[in-house]
Formats: structure tokens, C-alpha cells, sequence
């Protein structure tokens, strides 16, 4: 697309020697931004190698009771009996249907997507380290729900080398729906390493693992809203700048888009990156304002609302689970054919990135007031603050490119949504009903 394309002018011509001042000064003003350039670029680099060392640290230097819960890379996949439950997974209904891997396929969108491929008859192979962000409970009734369905969800993490290249032996991927990623904004204040880990030390393994894979598959992957940090201008659009992150999460979001460019480049992957606004329903996470909200106001806590300088709430563009999961779709069966064989390139490769919102952004505080409507529970609230740990005040999604590109067309209002999610809750955790307080 337009916005990733190097936009650096092509090299000047050569210049006559000149002792006037005027072109020492220009040459000097060259130098020196050349200089500040070349300084931006070494502490990036720094600074992304610090955090990649520290997430090694962080992974391997574990407490006793930790290691005996963790998984160690390649220990739970291999023989022929796993064999044929990859085959199968993967098998296609059709020859027009396709062969998907999933990442993170037991994961919030991992989950209902996963699910949606199933359904219409596409082979799908399900992936997931199963790892202890939120309550890993909530990730195992995903799993059992998906091998209901018959998707096979192996246990392994992206950052496994040797077993996305005996996937990728096994079984002949057409296209990778990548959504495994180390999630939410404020855990990067407390375990920054595993951002780096997940978002851009996995993201570059799996798609060294595609570029090697013959036939290359096409891949469409989750960046997120987060990109656009402290971008004031709105709707937020693709064509707009993303060069200030709000947090971590963010920048290891954007390294993300551009690794993408670059291996699209290089290597001939299709990419297509959909940049997520506020994903909510049915199966959510815990860590989520709506999620963490119903729970604590049915035990009757105190919830905290932030609110910015102005003493206005913030406001996300909250999109719910099926429209974003028919954007992921769209993009798939939009996405063109890789270019490259052996991990050579033999032409222009597609490369997109798309939002995927509501395009109606909605005050924190209303969310509140319509979860004490669906949970007929009065909420006890707090204003504070908004902290400094990475948080945006506002979201809002420019969808046009997406409407022209994939027919993608939000319909579910955030009350509609939110009584979605209210329903599943009361009868996933049958134990938090509260007699109304109204």
C-alpha cells in the first residue's frame, strides 16, 4: 500500500563544487540530520535487542514452582498419532476450501474464528502455548470447545522453531490466520520482555517459517488500534502516522507491521495486517475493561472509570466479536496468492493493512451504565485519573478502506453486544449472579 512504500526521494544528481555559503550550511544541515537519523536508528536497535535478551532472561529464569508448570518447547508434540490429528484437523471439506493455520487459536478472536473457518468447510489446524496471562480455565473450555467442533489445537508457542517446520511438513498451509500475540497495555509496565517475545521474536519466527514453506501460504495477522498511540487527529485512518506509541504493546505492534513490510519485500509474503479496535463478547478476556467491570460489579466492588485531564471518560470504539471475525474472513478469502518459492521472491507480493472498528466510540461510562442495565446490579463508581501506564483517551476507526477492500460492514451496536456477553457470563460463571440492587 501507499503509506508503507518507501517514500524517499531517489538519489540527486551529482552537484558542481560551489564555495558559496549558502551550500556549506545545506550540507552541513544534511550531516546533521544524517547524524541525528543514524543515532534514532541505533538506539531502536538497542533498545528492541534489551528487550529481546530480557525476554530470554525472562523464560528461562523461572522459580522452581513456575518451571514445573511450564511447558518446555517441543514436549508435547510429535509421532504419528499426533500426526494423523494434524492431517485430520486440516482435512478441507472441499478442493476450493482452504488449509488455515490458526496461532492462538484458543485465545479470545483465536477461538471464534477458528470456529467460523470450521464451520463453512475449511480445513483448520488450531495453535496455542496455553500460556498463564489470564486464567488458563477460560483458555481450556476454548480448547474443549473447539475439539467439539473437531479442530485440533496443538500445544506448542510460535517462538518453536522445529515444530512450525514439522507443521508445515505435515501439512501443506494455504493461509496462516496469525492472532497468538502477548496481549493488553498495562502488563507491559510488569513483564515487558514477553511483548518482545511473542509480538516480534514469534512473529519473525513464524514468518521465517512461511517463507521457507512450499507452497508459501498467504497471512493475515492481528496488529491492533494500539499503533496509533498519541495520534490526535480522528478518525483514525491507515494513511495516518504511527510513529507514537503509547506503550509497549504498541511499539512491539508497530516493529510487527514493519517486520511485515519487510519480509513482503524481500521474501514475496502476502500480508495483510487488521489493525483491531476494542474487541468485546461472548468468550472475552478477563483483562478487558467490559469483562473485569461486569465481575466486579456483580460482587459489588468499586469500579474505577478513568477520565482525562478535561474530566471527561475515555472513550473506545468497541467492536464486537462476529464483525470482527467476519473482517478476518474477508480479509482471508481476499488474500492474494505469496510470491516467493524456496524463500526466494519471483514477484510483487500483496501487502494491506486494514481497520477493523465500529466506527462508534462510546464513553467508558456509558459501557457502565448499559452493563447496570443488563446485570440489574447499580455499579459502585470511581472517577479517577487516567494513569500514565500506556492508556489512549479516545479510540475511533476510520472503516472506509476496509468497506471498499473487503465489504467489511460493522452491525452490532454495544448494548446489543454487551447483553451477548452478559448471557455468557451468567452461565460460564452460574456462581456470580447478584440479586438485583437496583
Amino acid at each position: 500500500m501507499s503509506h508503507l512504500i518507501d517514500n524517499t526521494p531517489s538519489t540527486p544528481g551529482k552537484l558542481k563544487p560551489d564555495k558559496s555559503p549558502y551550500i556549506h550550511n545545506r550540507f552541513r544541515i544534511h550531516s546533521s540530520s544524517f547524524s541525528k537519523l543514524t543515532l534514532w536508528c541505533l538506539f531502536f536497535i538497542a533498545f528492541v535487542l534489551f528487550f529481546f535478551f530480557l525476554s530470554l532472561l525472562s523464560t528461562t529464569a523461572t522459580t522452581p514452582s513456575a518451571a514445573s508448570n511450564r511447558r518446555s518447547l517441543g514436549s508435547t508434540w510429535g509421532g504419528s498419532a499426533w500426526e494423523k490429528r494434524v492431517t485430520k484437523s486440516s482435512r478441507r471439506a472441499t478442493a476450493s476450501n482452504r488449509a488455515v493455520l490458526v496461532t492462538g487459536a484458543a485465545g479470545f478472536v483465536g477461538m471464534h474464528v477458528t470456529l467460523a473457518l470450521k464451520r463453512r468447510g475449511d480445513g483448520v489446524l488450531g495453535l496455542d502455548n496455553f500460556n498463564r496471562y489470564y486464567d488458563l480455565n477460560l483458555k481450556l473450555a476454548r480448547q474443549r470447545l473447539l475439539e467439539r467442533a473437531g479442530v485440533f489445537v496443538v500445544d506448542g508457542d510460535i517462538n518453536d522453531a522445529a515444530l512450525l517446520r514439522k507443521l508445515f511438513d505435515v501439512v501443506p498451509f494455504t493461509h496462516v490466520m496469525h492472532l497468538a500475540a502477548q496481549a493488553g497495555v498495562r502488563y507491559a509496565m510488569q513483564n515487558p520482555g514477553s511483548y518482545v517475545h511473542s509480538n516480534i521474536a514469534g512473529f519473525v519466527n513464524l514468518l521465517e517459517a512461511c517463507r521457507s514453506a512450499n507452497p508459501q501460504p498467504a497471512i493475515v495477522w492481528a496488529s491492533s488500534s494500539s499503533v496509533y498511540g498519541l495520534n490526535s487527529k480522528v478518525p483514525f485512518s491507515e494513511k495516518d502516522r504511527t510513529d507514537q506509541p503509547a506503550s509497549l504493546y504498541a511499539a512491539t505492534k508497530k516493529a510487527g507491521e514493519e517486520i511485515a513490510h519487510t519480509y513482503n519485500h524481500i521474501h514475496g509474503l502476502s500480508i495483510t495486517g487488521l489493525r483491531f479496535f476494542t474487541v468485546y463478547g461472548p468468550w472475552g478476556r478477563p483483562d478487558m475493561a467490559y469483562f473485569f467491570f461486569a465481575k466486579d460489579i456483580l460482587k459489588g466492588k468499586q469500579i474505577s472509570i478513568f477520565q482525562d485531564p478535561d474530566r471527561g471518560t475515555v472513550a473506545r470504539d468497541f467492536t464486537y466479536i462476529d464483525d470482527i471475525v467476519k473482517g478476518c474472513l474477508r480479509a482471508l478469502d481476499t488474500a492474494k496468492k505469496s510470491t516467493g518459492s524456496g524463500g526466494k521472491k519471483k514477484g510483487p507480493a500483496q501487502l494491506r493493512i486494514f481497520n477493523l472498528g465500529n466506527t462508534s466510540p462510546v464513553p467508558v461510562s456509558e459501557l457502565v451504565t448499559i452493563l447496570e442495565k443488563l446485570l440489574k446490579v447499580k455499579a459502585k463508581r470511581k472517577m479517577v485519573p487516567m494513569p500514565r501506564n500506556g492508556d489512549v483517551r479516545f479510540t475511533h476507526a476510520n472503516i472506509s478502506l476496509a468497506y471498499r477492500e473487503l465489504g467489511y460492514r460493522p452491525t452490532t451496536d454495544l448494548e446489543t453486544g454487551l447483553k451477548k456477553f452478559v448471557r455468557w457470563y451468567l452461565d460460564f460463571y452460574p456462581g456470580s449472579k447478584k440479586k438485583s440492587a437496583w
